[in-house]
């Protein structure tokens, strides 16, 4: 199953993401799917620090390792993008 489509995965990812960014004053239940998580529109106020911190989460949690910056640019732009990543099929 696509990643987009696996309501579960995007569960661990959203709360794998608060977790890692250390925010507490949302719930997962509160990250949307589709609205970019690097810009205001999504709430978490994520920076270059916390970028990191998803990177480590993403190579803990999944295996999944994104070093290059562009690279993690490009994948981690919305919950269902960072999903299709990480499960394409």
């Amino acid at each position: 199953m696509k990643g987009s489509l696996d309501e579960a995965l995007k569960l661990r990812l959203k709360t794998m993401i608060l977790k890692e960014c250390d925010i507490d004053e949302l719930q997962p239940e509160e990250v949307a799917d589709d609205i970019p998580l690097f810009s205001n529109q999504s709430g978490l106020g994520l920076d270059s620090l916390d970028a990191l911190q998803i990177s480590m989460g993403l190579q803990n949690q999944f295996a999944t390792r994104l070093v290059d910056s562009k690279e993690f640019r490009r994948r981690v732009t919305t919950i269902n993008g960072l999903a299709d990543f990480i499960q394409p099929h």
